[in-house]
């Protein structure tokens, strides 16, 4: 059985795990991430030599990365929450571990996990979407990860969705994350229950009255109880999910949309409205198939599991 090691590189944590190759985790370590990116390199390095103690014959290491990564799955060639530009970390993991590796970003990884032992797993083409503070996704086309000619394909979260819209921590305006994500939804409840303080009763009771600081938790809580502007939030965020589910479906075609990321833990209350927006904006309608829509099942192993298996190939 070959094992291998996958990491999953966040701006404030270092997850890794041995993984298997149906994409158990076997074993698994975490560390704070170092505030200096060389050091962030290190402590990668320390994780993957902790897990190589307890099983020498791993492999191979798969890491995955916040941020830009080339087509040769070597160099990060920009990730903005850990300061790495052009950090050669492929080459870098092998002289501190001696083990050879593969980087890549790190939602291909968790997309490819979901793909080879999740929601997607009897799929030719996905499409994963995660749903957290911003939008990203990953991108399986005929059983291969889609990485474009560059590497960089697959940052869903930055269609332009309105034209000089809302400024997007990217630079760009308008972007898709800034209308269907973790924290647009916080914003819909903040501007719906100061707008309109009876209806945002029970938002604002789950946070002490004050608007200005309702938290997704809050809308989740007052949507499950049935709130009515707690649901027109959630509905809010659903369509404008659907409205760009249904462009990617105009261009891959995929047979599943995977839904993935925290704010995905509300299962049916956002799955059901996103399947309706979905099929509603989707072009040509009833005359085509429809891709499904399912939330994903790897949880916060996904990362690790799909770095990990990475490596084999």
């Amino acid at each position: 059985m070959a094992l291998t090691i996958g990491v999953d590189v966040g701006g404030t944590k270092i997850a890794a795990g041995v993984v298997d190759e149906s994409g158990e985790i076997l074993a698994r370590t975490r560390v704070p991430t170092p505030a200096d990116p060389q050091w962030a390199v290190d402590a990668i390095a320390q994780a993957v030599r902790e897990l190589k103690e307890l099983y020498p014959d791993v492999a191979g290491v798969g890491v995955g990365a916040p941020g830009f990564v080339d087509r040769d799955r070597s160099t990060v060639i920009f990730a903005p929450n850990i300061d790495w530009e052009n950090e050669p970390l492929q080459q870098r993991i092998e002289e501190l571990t001696g083990l050879g590796t593969v980087v890549e970003n790190d939602a291909n990884c968790a997309a490819w996990a979901e793909f080879r032992f999740g929601a997607a797993a009897d799929y030719e083409d996905m499409v994963l979407i995660t749903v957290g503070t911003g939008i990203g996704g990953g991108i399986v086309l005929d059983g291969r990860l889609h990485r474009g000619r560059f590497g960089v394909a697959g940052e869903i979260g930055h269609l332009n969705m309105v034209p000089d819209g809302l400024l997007c921590g990217c630079g760009g305006h308008g972007c898709w994350e800034q209308y269907g994500s973790g924290r647009a939804l916080r914003r819909y409840g903040r501007e719906k229950a100061a707008l309109d303080p009876i209806a945002g009763k029970r938002m604002l009771e789950l946070n002490d009255g004050a608007a200005e600081t309702i938290r997704g938790i809050h809308i989740t809580e007052a949507a499950e109880e049935g709130d009515p502007l707690a649901l027109e939030c959630y509905a809010e965020l659903a369509d404008w999910l659907g409205r760009g589910m249904a462009d990617l479906a105009a261009l891959f075609d995929p047979g599943v949309f995977v839904l993935g990321g925290g704010v995905s833990d509300s299962g049916r209350l956002l799955l059901d409205p996103v399947r309706d927006c979905f099929e509603k904006y989707l072009t040509g309608g009833s005359h085509r198939p429809r891709a499904e829509v399912v939330l994903a099942s790897m949880g916060s192993a996904a990362g690790i599991s799909g770095a990990g298996d990475l490596a084999r190939t």
